[in-house]
Parts: C-alpha cells; structure tokens; sequence
C-alpha cells in the first residue's frame, strides 16, 4: 500500500511539472508574437506555484515572468530578474542570467530616463518615484537616491525628503565623481567629457586639448543641509539646528557646515547667533569675503554702523569688485544721515544750527558717493542709480544729476 501510495504522489508531481512546462511554452510564444497581455494572464497562473515549482523550470520562469511585465510593471519585472539571479548564483548555472541582464539594464534606462523627463516637467511627485524606483531596481546607483530627495523636496514632501536624506547618510553617500576634462579647441572652453576613454578619443582626434581629471566636491555638508531645512519646513526648526550641530562635532573646522548652521539661524532670525557663526568662520577662513560680507550685514541690522563699515571694507579689500558690499558700505554711511536729520528737523528755527548739521549732511554723503559710484560701475541697478540721484541732490552736484535722471525714469519705466 505504502508503495502505491508513493507512486500516485510521484506520478501527481509528474502531471503538475509537466503542466508547468506546457504553461511556460504558453507564455513563450505569448511574449515571441508580442501577445503581453496573454503572457501575464498566464504568468499569473502559475504564480501561485511559484514556491513548489519544477527546479528545471524555475529559472526560465523567472525570466520569463520578468519579459512578460517589462515596462509595464517595472517593479515586478526587475524582482523576476533579481530572483532569477539568486536563483541561478545558489545553482551554479548562469544559462538565463546572461540574458536577462541587458533586460534589466535596458529597464533602469527607461524608468531613470522617464524620471529626469518628469523633474524637467516640474512633475516632481512622479520624479520621485521613478527615481527611488531606479535606486531600487540599481543599489548602485546611489545618485538616484540622492535625486529621489531633492525632488521630494521640490515636491514638497518633507517627510519623504527627510527620509531619504537620512538614508543617504546611513549609506555614507559622498556623491564625488571623476570628471575628465579637456579644453575645446573651438571655445577654449573646460568640458567635461563623461569617460576617460571618450576624453582621450577626442584628445585623440584633435578637438579637445590640455586633459586633466578632477573629483567634484563631497555633498555630505549639503546633505546634512536639507536635513535642516526639511525640519525647517516640517516646523521643527530646533531639530534642524540639532542636526547640524551635531554633524560639526566631528567636523568642527568644516567651513560648509559651519554656514549651512548659520544660514539656519538667519531662518530662525536668530541674527545674534548667525554672527557668532560668521565670527567662527572668518577664523578658518580669513580670506573670504563673504564671510566679512556677512558680518557687516548682521552689524548693519544691529545698528553697529563703525563694526559694520570696517566689515565690508574688509570685504572690498579681500574682492576688489564685490559690488554688493560696496553698494551696502555706501548705504550704511548714508544711513547716518537718519540722526542728522531728525537734528536738523528740530532745528528749523535755528538758522546757524541748522546750516550746521547741513554740512554734516552734506559730508556724509561725500564720504559715501565714492562706494555707490563703484557699485554702479560694477553693476547698474535701478538701486544704484537712485540713490547716486540722492547724493547728486543733495551735494547741488546739477550736471551728474542731469546725466542720470532720464537714465532713472527709464529703469523705473517712467
């Protein structure tokens, strides 16, 4: 009895692989004639069986399964590929592997290709999802992770942003990359080339001269960044600071991370704070200026007008054309006259006082001119001209006046 018995269930098991086997010839011919829709119905069938199925035809399944779905299940199709990987890698025997990679290969270019399409489009919800998906169906490819998060940003899901920012940290994503570069003979411009053997092609060939290799700038300080402005945005301003506080820890003279933290006391107006920060920063980096720029902001907006004049004179010294700190040196001189003026408004009856501080007036706005002059040479705006129209004003000087005020009703579309 017991031998009948094992050999119904031998003949059963029989019936069962030899249906696999007709059904996977089913799909087979399916997928040949371009009859997707009857592959999948099939598919789905024998998914069920999936975990029991016939070793023989595990592998071709997979691969088949994964040519059926395709581009219209993405997801599903790359987790055929990915267990018709293990699968073949446990059995020793890469028969169906060889040719299911460029498949999976040709599905990460279309879904990555789709996703830089949708962030083009400012479509950025779908964006994120095809770019996390290309992540997933390619770990490697940790840029598309990081892509996953700014877009997720730009979508506003801070959440889903934080999220992934964190999972770029826990993966200790730097996000540097090789650059070879070489100068276009025909703009004797710096390009980079992509490859080092499509950089030493075209060397080769005599378009591009002067080869050199970079590596681009770690985005671990700007991770920790958006980290900090997604709490921001999520209304949790003190976790932000937190977060890049700590990250300062173990980089304390990381000069990036020491702005990222002050730009977010600026979110905060937290200005006391931010001026500390910059203090801290003009100690690792005394030759920036940007950093003295920033200085005689916060001192501007405190009213530490002599702190905030020596700051943008450091600035000027430091950059010779920063048009925006001589224009703000300008502007914080002449603010001086605010004082002098409130004198001046009390002393209309004094004839000799007020003729007094009328000449104060006049000489602050001498010692500003030549600051204001320079930023309107180095960039004329609407502001510059303007307030160079003041001065002109005030210091009777009639044939400058003249010279810009057809000049400023035109900018101002007048």
């Amino acid at each position: 009895m017991r031998k009948q018995i094992l050999a119904l269930t031998v003949g059963f098991l029989s019936i069962a692989s030899f249906a696999q086997k007709n059904e996977l010839k089913v799909v087979e011919k399916a997928i040949k004639k371009g009859q997707f829709k009857e592959a999948k119905a099939t598919i789905s069938t024998l998914e069920a069986s999936e975990d029991s199925m016939d070793p023989k035809y595990k592998a071709k399944y997979f691969f088949l399964k994964g040519q059926a779905f395709g581009k219209s299940n993405v997801e599903k199709a790359a987790d055929a590929y990915q267990n018709l990987f293990d699968f073949e890698k446990e059995s020793g025997k890469q028969k169906y592997t060889k040719l299911a990679e460029p498949k999976l290969n040709e599905l990460i270019q279309f879904v990555s290709k789709k996703a830089v399409d949708q962030y083009g489009a400012k479509n950025y919800k779908q964006a994120t999802n095809n770019f996390y998906l290309t992540y997933k169906l390619s770990p490697k490819d940790t840029s598309f992770l990081y892509n996953a998060a700014m877009s997720s940003a730009a979508a506003k899901d801070y959440d889903l942003s934080l999220k992934y920012y964190k999972e770029l940290q826990d993966i200790n994503y730097t996000g540097i990359t090789t650059q070879y570069l070489a100068v276009n003979k025909a703009t004797n411009k710096v390009e980079n080339l992509g490859t080092k053997a499509n950089r030493d092609a075209m060397v080769k060939f005599g378009q591009y001269i002067k080869p050199t290799i970079e590596s681009s700038k770690s985005k671990k300080s700007e991770i920790i960044k958006n980290i900090g402005y997604n709490y921001v945005n999520l209304g949790k301003p003190e976790l932000a600071v937190e977060a890049l506080a700590e990250a300062r820890k173990s980089d304390p003279k990381n000069i990036n991370l020491l702005l990222n933290e002050a730009q977010m006391y600026i979110k905060l107006k937290q200005m006391d704070k931010f001026g500390e920060l910059m203090q801290e920063a003009v100690k690792i980096d005394p030759t920036n200026p940007n950093l003295f720029f920033n200085l005689g902001v916060v001192n501007a907006n405190q009213d530490k007008i002599e702190e905030a004049i020596g700051f943008y004179k450091k600035a000027i010294e430091l950059d010779p054309k920063y048009g925006d700190a001589y224009l703000n040196l300008g502007v914080v001189i002449l603010n001086k006259r605010i004082a002098v003026v409130d004198e001046m408004n009390e002393n209309l009856s004094n004839d000799k006082k007020y003729t007094e501080l009328e000449g104060v007036l006049k000489q602050i706005c001498k010692e500003a001119l030549p600051y204001i002059v320079e930023a309107d040479k180095i960039k004329r705006t609407e502001g510059t001209v303007g307030t160079l129209l003041n001065i002109y004003d005030t210091l009777e000087m009639e044939p400058e006046a003249d010279a810009l005020r057809p000049i400023y009703k035109e900018m101002k579309g007048q």
